[in-house]
């Protein structure tokens, strides 16, 4: 039987005034499951198109601290102890850093492990 999932994407914002934003991730939700995962691609050369003078250590190193938080890792601060669903909510809560993330989609799947990976290759790795 499917449920119903949610997902947002990780955008790398290089230079927020400017506007452009590469995918660099994805988050899906699913409540009916009590899943969350996020999975990250940084391709620092394509980035480096969009600001030559990105500081790509830094955009992992927040993205690490997203996946983490997803996780619910112990150093991930206080966020770890939340929900699920609270965590996700944080996560796609709107930010104004290097990293941002669109606004929450919906859909129905039966895996939601399946959907990260589905979505990751559409959405964030390079197209072929």
């Amino acid at each position: 039987m499917p449920h119903v999932f949610e997902y947002a994407l990780l955008r790398a914002v290089p230079l927020q005034e400017r506007g452009e934003f590469m995918n660099v991730g994805v988050i899906v939700y699913c409540r009916a499951l009590d899943f969350l995962c996020a999975k990250t691609h940084v391709d620092g050369d394509r980035l480096r198109v969009l600001d030559p003078r990105l500081d790509v250590e830094v955009l992992e190193s927040s993205l690490k601290h997203l996946t983490d938080s997803c996780d619910g890792s112990a150093g991930a601060g206080p966020v770890s102890g939340t929900t699920v669903g609270q965590r996700f909510r944080w996560l796609t809560a709107p930010r104004s850093t290097i990293v941002q993330t669109s606004p929450a989609h919906t859909g129905f799947t039966e895996d939601p492990s399946a959907e990260v990976r589905r979505l990751f290759e559409a959405l964030v790795l390079p197209p072929r």
